[in-house]
């Protein structure tokens, strides 16, 4: 399995040290008859033996820490082999591995003391300056910021002194080295430190930008949740509005239409004539059931099954004109289109609550229907000559009445179009509804 970056930090700071020991003390051990005294070679081993004693110590002492510190940070204390797994920040050397507590005194103790250790390692030897390096790793990952610069700075103390010769400098030249050196690394840690604090505030903005997304996606799905409530309620309302409206349409005008073919049969004393009006009951019942079932399973009107609008409208006028006795005459002007099934089926409802009104208020003896093609728009004129009424002296509706012209008026509005109704006491009634044409795929 490939191993992350955090994964890989966390095992250089675990093995890192002892291997930068292990190197120095190879290097230095062959170097060691040019650069050191057999005394200073006993006092070299010593502290190499001191410093693996240091180091074993804060192996030990890491998972201690992280368990006495919960906010530490996410590292696994309890890993099956007892060893510690720090975090990592791949995107700065001083941000990664933080979940180290920085102001315990066990991070104090451990960084002097090994600070000191490789300090005193490279007075003896140059060469342990590679183990005198890892303090440029882990000061800021151990100290507070005012005691990480002064870890750094003792760091480049020692570093300096390596690259310039060894320490104490043992000429006027090894000074000026060790003086240029040692600004070369100060520098070096400023530069270093500053842009490791420019990354942990972009790291800082990440997070904060990541945590204002998730915040933001949190309150778009409980808006979304919301819509989603309210779409559902307003898509019930309109279902109930259109089956109330279909229901209107369909069944509440075609028990009309039966009871009064029901009130010739009971007043007629001709018996051929009477059972011609039952005959017309009969099939307006069977006709308003079907449509009933077609309006729940929101189906096209059975009169545009198999015929264009145009053609259903003219037997609608004829149907409607044999029955009530009253002559109507159909026209249709433009050049015909194909409509929409929408279209088609919001005018022919239209049609025929205007035809119903005119049945039972209008006492007309003439009605005509005109359907024109305009261009964009398709235009349905119902008008009969009938007693009229003042428009403006409807009562309000109630929200629980009767279909009529809000009826017509509220599917026309469904496809953006409108109804407009003129009418005064004794001129008629003229009912006129505008929609899109909107053609047929």
């Amino acid at each position: 399995m490939t191993k992350t970056v955090e994964e890989r930090w966390a095992q250089f700071f675990r093995y890192g040290p002892y291997g930068l020991l292990g190197l120095a003390t190879f290097i230095g051990a062959a170097a060691a008859d040019l650069v050191m005294t057999p005394p200073e070679m006993y006092v070299a081993g010593g502290l190499v033996v001191a410093s693996l004693a240091l180091q074993a110590w804060w192996t030990r002492a890491v998972p201690r820490l992280l368990a006495a510190d919960p906010a530490a940070g996410s590292a696994d204390s309890g890993a099956p082999d007892g060893k510690p797994v720090c975090a990592a920040d791949a995107d700065s050397l001083g941000s990664h591995d933080r979940v180290l507590p920085k102001d315990t005194t066990a991070g104090y103790v451990y960084f002097t003391l090994r600070t000191a250790l490789a300090f005193a390692l490279t007075w003896l030897n140059p060469f342990f300056a590679i183990y005198a390096c890892m303090g440029y790793f882990d000061a800021a990952r151990l100290l507070p910021p005012r005691a990480a610069q002064a870890g750094l700075v003792v760091t480049a103390v020692t570093m300096a002194g390596s690259q310039s010769g060894g320490l104490p400098p043992a000429s006027p030249m090894n000074w000026v080295a060790f003086g240029a050196l040692f600004l070369l690394n100060t520098v070096l840690v400023i530069v270093m430190t500053h842009l490791e604090a420019k990354e942990a505030e972009k790291v800082k903005e990440r997070a904060e930008t990541i945590a204002a997304l998730e915040n933001a996606l949190a309150e778009n799905a409980a808006l979304h949740a919301q819509l989603v409530v309210q779409a559902r309620e307003a898509g019930v309302a309109d279902e109930r509005r259109r089956l109330a409206a279909e229901i209107h349409d369909t069944i509440a005008q075609g028990l009309t239409g039966i009871i009064a073919q029901l009130q010739v049969v009971a007043s007629a004393a001709d018996p051929a004539l009477a059972r011609e009006h039952l005959e017309r009951a009969q099939a307006l019942a069977r006709q308003s059931l079907g449509e009933a079932r077609r309006s729940v399973q929101n189906l096209s009107p059975a009169a545009l099954e198999h015929d264009t609008l145009p053609e259903a409208l003219k037997k609608t006028v004829a149907e409607w004109s044999e029955r009530t006795g009253v002559t109507a005459r159909f026209t249709v002007t433009g050049t015909e289109e194909p409509l929409h099934e929408e279209v088609a089926v919001t005018l022919l409802r239209i049609a025929q609550e205007a035809l119903a009104n005119a049945a039972r208020h209008a006492r007309s003896t003439r009605v005509g229907v005109t359907l024109s093609y305009m261009g964009d728009e398709v235009t349905l004129d119902v008008r009969d000559d009938g007693r009229g009424f003042d428009p403006h002296a409807l009562p309000p509706r109630t929200g629980t009445g009767g279909f009529g012209l809000d009826g017509m008026r509220a599917r026309a509005e469904r496809i953006a179009g409108t109804v407009a109704v003129e009418s005064d006491p004794g001129q008629g009634t003229a009912i006129s509804a505008r929609v899109p044409l909107v053609r047929h795929d």
